[in-house]
């Protein structure tokens, strides 16, 4: 199966009510194991890109290493560029072979977004590819996008249009949840997903997934909410799992970098494994 769209993924998971995983990955090793793991419980699965990894690598590089390493995989996949406010980088994303984009537009006023992501939901339907969109930041900071401050919420009829003025096939809601890890237990608004789903029929994604409870992933997931990211779990396991491990090392006085990688790898599965028994995804591939 390998490369798929987000809007057959997501349509997939939405009629059955399970939770696609979308990790946000760091580099090859990170791909390697998310996909690992999507093959070991024959999962769809997301792979997302932020805007600092894509500049890191560059994205001609960072794409090709992606082809490569899906090459073989017979599991859906679906390529996202995560949270971009940036409509160049967007373009390039999309002429490289990004199958998915969030348009993070938030910051502009509603009618604003609402034009331009429209406009970036033409040029993404033109080489094949979907779009996520949001009119409410999703609280915290992540790879250098975002703001601490609580967002302002915006009425359901107000979602409801930009939904379905923009043709979006995916809507990222704030409903109390927070990027990073939460210093509180969070109350959600679990209904405003459910009201959306009923009134548009679009999937909801979940942001700020890392730190709820398999209780709340799952009643979310059971509204609507068909995608479910993951990047704080992703980034604490790869680097606690590096540290635990030279921490050993430096013990034992026995330096081979390709066992540390090897240990990476395997927390990385092993976290992702987790979500992917927790969303219900695990034996819904196609």
């Amino acid at each position: 199966m390998a490369v798929v769209s987000l809007q057959d993924t997501l349509a997939h998971s939405l009629s059955a009510r399970y939770g696609v995983p979308a990790f946000n990955i760091l580099n090859d090793l990170t791909i390697e194991a998310v996909l690992a793991a999507a093959v070991q419980e024959r999962s769809p699965v997301i792979l997302q890109t932020s805007v600092k990894t894509v500049r890191q690598y560059g994205s001609e590089q960072l794409y090709d290493i992606f082809r490569t390493l899906v090459r073989g995989v017979d599991v859906p996949v679906t390529l996202h560029l995560d949270h971009c406010p940036y409509r160049d980088v967007i373009s390039d994303c999309l002429r490289r072979g990004w199958n998915s984009v969030l348009f993070d537009a938030h910051e502009l006023d509603v009618e604003e977004n609402v034009r331009q992501t429209t406009e970036v939901v033409a040029e993404a339907r033109a080489t094949g590819a979907h779009v996520e969109g949001e009119i409410e930041g999703i609280q915290g900071v992540e790879d250098g996008v975002g703001s601490d401050d609580k967002p302002e919420s915006m009425s359901l009829e107000v979602a409801t249009d930009f939904i379905q003025r923009t043709g979006v096939q995916c809507f990222a809601p704030a409903i109390g949840n927070a990027h990073g890890q939460y210093t509180s237990a969070p109350v959600l608004d679990h209904q405003r997903v459910s009201d959306l789903v009923e009134a548009t029929g679009v999937p909801m994604a979940l942001h700020g997934g890392t730190g709820l409870s398999t209780a709340q992933f799952q009643d979310l997931i059971a509204r609507g909410c068909a995608k479910v990211n993951i990047s704080t779990a992703l980034k604490e396991t790869f680097m606690k799992s590096g540290l635990s491990f030279l921490t050993e090392t430096e013990k034992r006085g026995t330096w081979d970098p390709p066992s540390l990688f090897a240990a990476q790898k395997q927390a990385v599965v092993d976290m992702a494994v987790q979500h992917m028994r927790d969303f219900r995804s695990s034996g819904q591939a196609w």
